[in-house]
């Protein structure tokens, strides 16, 4: 006997075998099969879904669940428009902290306000409080005067603004959270996910110095799941900074690793640990991705996290100790730096398998294209930065480059795995909204950016489904409605493929499944 049929439905499984179906057959959390291989079989539960359109549930490869729920949580300066604005919200923060306390704010963001706040205006308005407000990219923050008493005098900043490594030692004095606060906040942001179709994703990055939260933070998810606050799959990558020189065996050849050699593979099916987390650069909105040529208007190129020869030194390293990588890289002189330090590791030992990715891939030239294709190295791309940023983005890349940004077609064309993802909460998290704008490329305010990027609503729903599975090495138990994989789906209001595209983003998700139960997050 089944546990649960689903019926009367459209189903597009993401399976080439079996590309559409209309009941689909559940049991102990696994699809048992399809169509007449279960409509005749005996189900404790028989479930009209009313003629909806059913997917494999999407898989956001690319995500920060504690901070997306800390930022839920903490006051924004967002709406402001001026710098008297933000200067009026950051006083109200002050207001309700206490004496010699830290107000902390989010949704700084310098485009909006035409130029960056100064240390000594934020000091006008904090009355002895330290004032730290998060970059909207994660890539930097503004503080006051008092917080810059606290760092080393030569520490680079620009009047009180502070990017990349400079922003991860403001962070440092603010660290560490408890593993409770981070399993509630974590709690919090899957919910959000779960509400968006979201069964699965991938944490880009806990215990290091730009985006972890806590030297113990894999515990605090732990702490989540046991809490029953973890309701989706979720992988974490491990930031680089957490390797150490080891002294294992010569035949192993490993210089660089975890504590007890811990790599990508370990945990569960619920729970488990992906690819090494490598910093190359930093972000467009913060202006410090690194490029080959300089910012339209600007004088100058972005920044590398560190000098080329130790972030290549960084990942052969990785490589070496088996783990597979998540190189960070935006701006395509910071993919030259992945793709050289990917090739040398493969030819010291060659892993055919091993799956690395380059995050984000912002800004990559038509040269790089087939050197992806030829490292076997996949593409996580987050097509809501272009929706949301893509005006500011293309103007800052000249009418040349805005073609290159957060491509979509030149990867397809040239044999690399595509990936969607969000990097929420950076952007909207919305992977249907993302499937309209790989398909028609067109920002909020209509702008189209590289239309010639442009991809079929098939190939999007495949870059949130069967690649994003691929990319996380779940492609056995996910990515698809196969017989034998998890039941794990999202049913919608609408058919992507039968909507006009301008539609898609606003399809409802009207109920999620895990392991063939449906989740309350969705379904309220």
């Amino acid at each position: 006997m089944l546990c649960t049929r689903l019926t009367n439905a459209r189903f597009l499984t993401m399976d080439p075998d079996h590309p559409v179906a209309h009941d689909l057959g559940i049991w102990r959390g696994r699809i048992v099969g399809l169509d007449e291989a279960v409509t005749s079989l005996p189900a404790r539960e028989v479930i009209d879904v009313q003629g909806a359109t059913v997917l494999p549930g999407f898989i956001d490869s690319h995500v920060h669940l504690a901070w997306t729920g800390f930022k839920a949580g903490t006051p924004s300066v967002a709406p402001c428009t001026s710098v008297e604005d933000v200067l009026a919200a950051v006083a109200e923060a002050v207001a309700r902290t206490p004496e010699g306390g830290w107000a902390d704010l989010a949704g700084y963001d310098q485009r909006g306000l035409g130029r960056h706040l100064t240390a000594a205006e934020l000091d006008k308005v904090s009355a002895g409080r330290k004032v730290f407000m998060m970059h909207d990219s994660g890539h930097g923050c503004m503080v006051n005067t008092a917080v810059l008493d606290l760092l080393p005098a030569e520490l680079p900043h620009e009047e009180g603004f502070l990017a990349e490594g400079a922003m991860g030692a403001a962070r440092a004095l603010r660290l560490p959270y408890s593993q409770q606060e981070l399993a509630d906040a974590i709690g919090l942001a899957a919910r959000t996910c779960l509400a968006e179709g979201v069964t699965a994703c991938a944490e880009a990055g806990i215990g290091g110095v730009l985006f972890g939260h806590s030297p113990v933070e894999l515990g605090a998810y732990q702490l989540a799941q046991e809490q029953g606050k973890l309701p989706l799959r979720v992988q974490l990558m491990v930031s680089a900074d957490r390797l150490r020189p080891v002294t294992a065996h010569e035949d192993d050849g490993i210089p660089r690793a975890l504590d007890l050699g811990l790599r990508t593979g370990f945990g569960d099916d619920r729970l488990s640990v992906g690819a090494l987390k490598i910093y190359t650069d930093g972000g467009m909105m913060a202006r410090t991705a690194a490029l080959t040529g300089p910012y339209q208007g600007l004088d100058h190129t972005g920044q590398l996290q560190d000098a080329p020869e130790i972030l290549a030194d960084t990942i052969v390293d990785g490589h070496l100790a088996g783990w597979q990588l998540a190189v960070h890289a935006i701006g395509d002189r910071a993919a030259d730096v992945a793709l050289d330090a990917l090739e040398r590791a493969q030819r010291i030992r060659p892993r055919p398998d091993a799956r690395h990715r380059i995050e984000h891939a912002g800004l990559i030239r038509p040269d790089q294209l087939e050197r992806f294709a030829r490292l076997g190295v996949t593409a996580v791309i987050q097509p809501n930065f272009l929706r949301y940023f893509g005006d500011d983005y293309a103007a800052i890349m000249g009418e040349e480059r805005a073609p290159w940004l957060y491509r979509g077609r030149g990867f397809l064309e040239h044999g690399v795995t595509l990936v969607g993802s969000s990097d929420r909460p950076v952007a909207d998290g919305s992977p249907l909204r993302a499937v309209q704008f790989m398909v028609e490329r067109a920002s909020t305010s209509g702008q189209v950016i590289g239309p010639d990027e442009g991809i079929t609503v098939d190939e999007a729903l495949h870059a949130y489904t069967v690649a994003g599975a691929f990319a996380c090495h779940w492609e056995e138990s996910a990515g698809s409605l196969t017989p034998g994989k998890r039941a794990d789906l999202v049913v919608l209001g609408d058919d992507p493929r039968s909507v006009d595209v301008s539609r898609i983003g606003d399809i409802e998700v009207v109920a999620t499944y895990v392991d063939g139960r449906e989740t309350e997050e969705a379904a309220s």
